[in-house]
């Protein structure tokens, strides 16, 4: 679990299906990220089980919920990916509409980051966005992150723009 000033930062858990219902079925998260198909509680703890608890297990890491200090659901999700088709982990991140631009992706990315190189040991890490989503962008470049070049998941139909940050930017 990490912290920050506003934020807690933890595993997924089965428990969390409603919340990650509601995220992956967001028309931005849709745009920007892609369908996953989860539609329903049950698609979720699928989702969860195969997806961020699988990571945890065979990577040490993996997306993990935020949560605002003072208590209450998560808002958004953020942590690491390990991708097959990508040298190092990538960086995640996506948030409800309603805590969207008020610095928690910044305030969560910023500190997944800096556990990545200094409890986990990466030099470097990656993040792939969507060319179009402007404001991910934005705070990635925020973030030490740095255009390498167009690059395409083998399961997704659109290029994607690549990043990278090594770890003294870290």
């Amino acid at each position: 679990m990490l912290t920050t000033a506003r934020l807690r930062v933890r595993g997924l858990l089965p428990s969390d299906a409603a919340f990650i219902v509601a995220l992956l079925n967001d028309p931005a998260f849709i745009r920007n990220i892609g369908d996953r198909g989860v539609r329903t509680e049950v698609d979720a703890l699928v989702y969860l089980a195969t997806g961020p608890l699988a990571s945890y297990t065979s990577h040490g890491f993996g997306l993990s919920a935020v949560e605002l200090t003072g208590g209450g659901p998560p808002i958004g999700i953020c942590g690491l990916l390990r991708r097959d088709e990508l040298p190092a982990p990538d960086l995640g991140f996506a948030f409800l509409p309603e805590f969207r631009s008020q610095g928690y992706a910044f305030e969560a990315a910023a500190a997944v980051k800096a556990d990545a190189h200094a409890r986990l040991g990466f030099d470097t890490l990656l993040a792939i966005v969507n060319p179009d989503n402007a404001p991910s962008i934005r705070l990635l470049e925020r973030l030490g992150f740095t255009f390498e070049r167009m690059f395409r998941l083998a399961a997704e139909a659109k290029d994607l723009r690549l990043y990278t940050t090594r770890a003294a930017a870290l």
